[in-house]
C-alpha cells in the first residue's frame, strides 16, 4: 500500500529544530519529498537533513527568512525547476518572547507579529500563486492553543496565533474555488519550546486542566499533520483543529 503522502512535495518553514524538524521527518516517513527553510542555525538545519535522510528520503534546506521576499522567490523557482510542483506549504516558522504586558515594547510586538503572522502571509501568498495555476494544493498554518483559547501567555504571541486563525479562514474562502485547502493546526503545550520554558507553577496549572495530564509530543503532532495535508482529509477546509490533550 502506498504511503499517504507518496509523490507529494512539501515545504516546511522554520524546521532547523523542534516541531519543524519533526514535521519534516513525519512527512518523509509517509513518502513525501521535503524541503524546509531556516534562519540562522546551520548546525540544526544539518541535523534536520540527517534526520530526514535517515528515513530514506532526500531533503532540501534553504537558509532564507520568511520575511525575505526575493529569497523566497528564488527558493520557489528552484523547487519549481527541480520538482515541477509544490503540493503542500506548512507555515511553521515562529518566535516567542515570554514578556508581560508592562515590559512589552513596540519592537517586541513587531518581531513576533512579523515572523509569526506576516511571514506566514508572505509565504502563503507566494506559494498560492503557484497552486492557483495548478488548481490544487494545501496550506497548513501551525497555530497554537494560545491563539484559540483564553490562556495566560504572552500577548503578542497570542495575537499572532489568533491572526493565523483569521487568515486561514479568509484565505480558505478566497482560494477554495481553485481546489486549494487551508487548515490551521493549533497544538497545546509540547515537549519543547513554551512547554520547557514555563515556570513550574504555570506548567502545573496547565497539566491540572489537561484531561490527559501531560504535554504533547512532537511526533504526535507531526503524524496528525501528515493526515491533515493528505488526500484522505480532502474535505476539511478553513478549519482550526485544536490538539491539546483536552484542556
Amino acid at each position: 500500500m502506498a504511503s499517504s503522502l507518496s509523490d507529494k512535495n512539501i515545504l516546511v518553514t522554520g524546521a532547523s529544530r523542534g516541531l519543524g524538524r519533526a514535521l519534516c521527518v513525519g512527512f518523509a516517513r509517509q513518502g513525501a519529498r521535503v524541503a524546509f527553510t531556516y534562519g540562522r542555525d546551520d548546525d540544526g538545519a544539518a541535523e534536520t537533513l540527517a534526520a530526514v535522510e535517515a528515513v530514506g528520503t532526500a531533503a532540501r534546506a534553504f537558509k532564507v527568512s520568511v520575511l525575505d521576499g526575493p529569497g523566497t522567490r528564488k527558493m520557489l523557482n528552484e523547487l519549481d525547476k527541480d520538482w515541477g510542483t509544490l503540493d503542500v506549504l506548512v507555515n511553521n516558522a515562529g518566535v516567542n518572547e515570554n514578556l508581560p504586558l508592562a515590559l512589552l515594547d513596540e519592537h517586541d510586538w513587531d518581531k513576533v507579529l512579523d515572523t509569526n503572522l506576516k511571514g506566514a502571509f508572505l509565504m502563503a501568498r507566494a506559494v498560492l500563486r503557484l497552486m492557483i495555476k495548478r488548481k490544487s494544493g494545501v496550506v497548513l498554518n501551525i497555530g497554537s492553543l494560545a491563539g484559540a483559547r483564553m490562556l495566560e501567555a504572552p500577548i503578542h504571541y497570542c495575537a499572532s496565533k489568533a491572526g493565523l486563525v483569521g487568515m486561514t479562514e479568509a484565505m480558505a474562502k478566497e482560494v477554495g474555488r481553485h481546489g486549494i485547502r487551508l487548515i490551521c493546526l493549533a497544538p497545546g503545550l509540547l515537549e519543547d519550546g513554551m512547554g520547557r520554558n514555563l515556570p513550574p507553577h504555570r506548567l502545573e496549572a496547565y497539566l491540572h486542566h489537561c484531561s490527559l495530564g501531560r504535554i504533547g509530543r512532537y511526533d504526535e503532532v507531526a503524524d496528525f499533520a501528515a493526515f491533515l495535508v493528505s488526500d484522505a482529509n480532502g474535505f476539511m477546509h478553513g478549519e482550526t483543529v485544536i490538539m491539546d490533550g483536552g484542556v
